[in-house]
């Protein structure tokens, strides 16, 4: 708070709002919001707006996730073996399909679903797995 020091009756009071600087994030949080950018029509600005952080510090964190999970090989992996099992009984199966095991879940795809559907669903047991 200041004061006119001629003895008047001028003041004038500063409020400061919004976070401090050099906040530290736990990574359960960071986690968090890197998962609230990467949702399917999530608009990082938007995300960061409402953590109260700069965008860039969102896209390193994202781009840190990335390199992180893939070190740790949790990435997407470029070869993914694929295991040929027999069937049970000749007839056990209407037609051809794929079986996809991610993240301790097996997935059964048919022949006709829609690859947009496939995709989310991959990405929710993906994101799951955290």
């Amino acid at each position: 708070m200041m004061r006119d020091m001629k003895g008047g009756e001028y003041r004038r009071v500063e409020v400061l709002t919004g976070p401090g600087r050099r906040r530290v994030w736990d990574e359960a949080t960071k986690a968090q919001v890197v998962a609230e950018s990467e949702a399917p029509g999530a608009v990082v600005s938007a995300v960061a707006r409402r953590w109260q952080i700069a965008p860039q510090q969102l896209f390193t964190w994202r781009r840190e996730a990335r390199t992180t999970s893939l070190a740790v090989g949790q990435g997407e992996a470029a070869f993914v073996p694929i295991l040929a099992e027999p069937l049970a009984a000749a007839g056990a199966v209407a037609g051809p399909g794929l079986e996809v095991v991610l993240a301790g879940a097996v997935v059964r795809v048919s022949p006709e679903v829609d690859p947009r559907l496939l995709s989310a669903v991959l990405r929710a047991v993906r994101v799951s797995e955290a």
